[in-house]
C-alpha cells in the first residue's frame, strides 16, 4: 500500500469515525424532535413507532397551556443580560490580569475557578432568604445577578487565556502613541479579540439558558424561563412524553438556531492563539 492511499484510507476511517460520533451525538436531539409530532400513545409504544402521521396538537397544547412566549423571553433577558453584565465585568478584570500580572494573579485565577466547585444547593438556602427579604423571589433580576455570578470566573478565565496570547508589542506601540488604558481596551483589545469574545459569549448564554436549578427554585411564574416550563411537564400522573418533546424542542430551537449563525465567530474564538 502506498503512502498516498494510507492517507486516504486513515482520512475515510477518521471521517466515518467522526460522522459516528455525531450521529450518536444528534440522536437524542432527533428522537426528541420527531416523538414531538406523535401522540401520546405513539411515544410510548413498544417498540417504537418510526412511520406515523405527524400531528402538531403537542405544540398547540403546549402554548396554551404555558405561553411559551412568556417563557421565551424571560429566557432571552436572564441570558443575554447576564452575559452583557458579566462582559462588561470580565473584559477589564482579564485585560488587567493578562496585562499588568502580579504575584497573586495566579492565585486569585484559581480562587475564582475553585467557585465553580462548590454545589449550588450548598448556597440556595442563604442565596433564596436573600431573594425573599429584598424581594427578588420571582423575578428577573434575581436570575440575572445569579447567571452572571455563576458564569463569570468561566469567563475571566477564557478571555484572559486570549488576551495573554496578544502580541504584547500591539500594546506597546499604542501606548508610545500615547493611548490610555482604556484606549488600549476599546481601540486594541476588543477589535483584536472579537472572535474569542463571541466565542466566550455563546457559550455563557447557552449555560445560562440550560440553567435549571435556580429557575425551579427562585422563579415560579412570572419570571419562569423555559427551563421551569419543562420541568412543569413531569407531574404525579406521570410524564406526558409528545408534549414534554414539543415542549423540549421549543425549548431548544431558538439557543440551536442562534449557534448555527454564530458558529463562525464559535470557531474562530475557540481555534484563537492556535498557531502564532
Amino acid at each position: 500500500m502506498t503512502l498516498n492511499q494510507q492517507r486516504k484510507l486513515k482520512t475515510i476511517i477518521t471521517g466515518l469515525f467522526a460522522w459516528t460520533v455525531a450521529l450518536v451525538l444528534f440522536f437524542p436531539i432527533f428522537w426528541m424532535f420527531i416523538t414531538s409530532f406523535k401522540t401520546e400513545l405513539q411515544a410510548i409504544s413498544i417498540p417504537p413507532t418510526l412511520v406515523f402521521e405527524p400531528t402538531l396538537d403537542n405544540f398547540r397544547v403546549v402554548q396554551e397551556r404555558s405561553d411559551y412566549l412568556h417563557h421565551a423571553w424571560n429566557s432571552v433577558v436572564t441570558s443575554f443580560g447576564s452575559t452583557i453584565i458579566a462582559l462588561i465585568i470580565a473584559v477589564p478584570a482579564a485585560y488587567s490580569m493578562a496585562f499588568f500580572p502580579g504575584k497573586r494573579t495566579k492565585d486569585i485565577l484559581l480562587w475564582m475557578l475553585s467557585t465553580k466547585m462548590l454545589p449550588a444547593v450548598g448556597v440556595l438556602v442563604p442565596i433564596y432568604i436573600l431573594c425573599r427579604d429584598y424581594g427578588l423571589l420571582d423575578s428577573k433580576t434575581a436570575l440575572v445577578i445569579i447567571f452572571t455570578l455563576m458564569n463569570l470566573p468561566i469567563i475571566v478565565w477564557m478571555l484572559f487565556s486570549y488576551f495573554k496570547d496578544l502580541p504584547k508589542e500591539i500594546l506597546e506601540a499604542a501606548r508610545m502613541d500615547g493611548a490610555t488604558p482604556w484606549d488600549e481596551v476599546v481601540k486594541v483589545v476588543l477589535p483584536l479579540s472579537v472572535g474569542a469574545i463571541s466565542s466566550t459569549a455563546l457559550l455563557s448564554i447557552v449555560l445560562c439558558w440550560n440553567e435549571a436549578f435556580w429557575s425551579l427554585n427562585l422563579t415560579a411564574s412570572d419570571a419562569a424561563p423555559l427551563t421551569a416550563m419543562i420541568a412543569s411537564y413531569s407531574s404525579p400522573e406521570g410524564l406526558f412524553w409528545a408534549k414534554l418533546s414539543a415542549a423540549s424542542t421549543l425549548a431548544c430551537a431558538p439557543i440551536v438556531i442562534f449557534g448555527w449563525f454564530c458558529q463562525k465567530q464559535l470557531v474562530q474564538g475557540l481555534t484563537f492563539g492556535a498557531v502564532k
